[in-house]
């Protein structure tokens, strides 16, 4: 099967063929549907040896949706011909975190997280998952739907469920960068919490689908977005230097900072610098299958409509080179070619 892959660190992306997996034990194999791209793919794709604790070649791809079409001895038959969504991380089941339900922070992972991130993604005809445990059934939602959930709507939702007590009553959200996951955001808090929205990125473009989302009001800055410290809860997008600066500036008493965007930005705290009284800096991780389910079901429901641009298989090459330019509003998505 042809399968994009990252032969080398620092390496350009190719197109090869390599065997089809055959599903041993609970292993699951899932004929991909859709994926999503991801500016994590990027940062991936631009690191020098060393960076991560990856073996090369990996084929790339992590927010996937498809049917599954063969599972092996120790898994449930009853899978095969399911439609769904794969959770990417691809958790142990059995370490400390796990059997709390904290499976995002899987203690075995270390470094290594899942699919396409340290173990042979979705850009290919097929994906092998390691247990059948990562397969989350989503029959009558559509793939192209399904795959940005799996990353951009399920680490958008896991950053808000985590401010759930502080995201309650009169309060306001700030969501810095209307990106691949900001404009999941804003349906998610407008769905979910009884937050004002307030949504900043200097594109416009960015903030008009902010305002057709539902944010209350949208800005190119934050500070024309909020002149003065008003905001409970801070979602930051982008992760930059600038960003994370601005956004605990504007924070209330008792306010949360939460980072999930990679700019690699960062910033001093600590009791009586700059923060205000009671403050929060946090940067969540990605999402547990629980926060998954939860999220496919909004979608099932009709609440929560990823924006997307499908690609062709053939021409993932370019769709990275346009989401490196930043020219992509929503979610690029990449389809079989029978499907674009």
């Amino acid at each position: 099967m042809p399968a994009y892959r990252l032969p080398g660190w620092g390496r350009a992306l190719e197109l090869v063929e390599v065997p089809v997996p055959t599903p041993i034990g609970r292993q699951v194999l899932l004929e991909v549907r859709a994926v999503g791209l991801c500016h994590s793919d990027l940062f991936v794709m631009s690191c020098p040896e060393g960076t991560l604790p990856y073996d090369l070649p990996l084929t790339l791809g992590h927010e996937v949706a498809g049917r599954v079409v063969a599972v092996g001895p120790d898994a449930e038959p009853s899978l095969v011909g399911c439609d769904g969504v794969v959770h990417g991380v691809w958790s142990c089941g059995t370490c400390h975190n796990c059997r709390r339900g904290r499976d995002n922070h899987c203690v075995a992972l270390r470094g290594r997280v899942g699919c396409g991130l340290g173990h042979d993604g979705g850009l290919a005809d097929y994906v092998l998952l390691p247990d059948q445990r990562h397969f989350v059934p989503a029959e009558g939602v559509p793939a192209t739907v399904l795959a940005p959930l799996a990353d951009a709507g399920l680490t958008a939702y896991h950053a808000i469920e985590s401010q759930r007590d502080a995201l309650t009553g009169d309060c306001t959200a700030l969501v810095i960068g209307v990106g691949g996951l900001g404009h999941l955001a804003v349906q998610i808090l407008r769905a979910t919490t009884s937050a004002v929205v307030v949504a900043v990125d200097p594109r416009p473009e960015a903030r008009a689908l902010a305002d057709e989302l539902g944010a209350h009001r949208s800005a190119a800055t934050v500070r024309e977005a909020m002149s003065e410290p008003g905001a409970d809860v801070v979602l930051d997008f982008v992760g930059s230097d600038q960003t994370m600066t601005e956004g605990g500036g504007v924070l209330l008493p008792g306010g949360r900072l939460v980072v999930i965007g990679g700019a690699r930005g960062s910033m001093v705290v600590g009791k009586g610098l700059s923060l205000p009284l009671g403050w929060q800096v946090s940067a969540p991780f990605w999402g547990t299958r629980a926060d998954l389910e939860a999220v496919v079901e909004l979608a099932r429901h009709g609440v929560l409509h990823p924006v997307v641009e499908t690609v062709p298989f053939s021409e993932v090459t370019a769709a990275y080179k346009r989401l490196h330019d930043g020219t992509v509003t929503g979610r690029l998505v990449v389809v079989p070619e029978d499907a674009a």
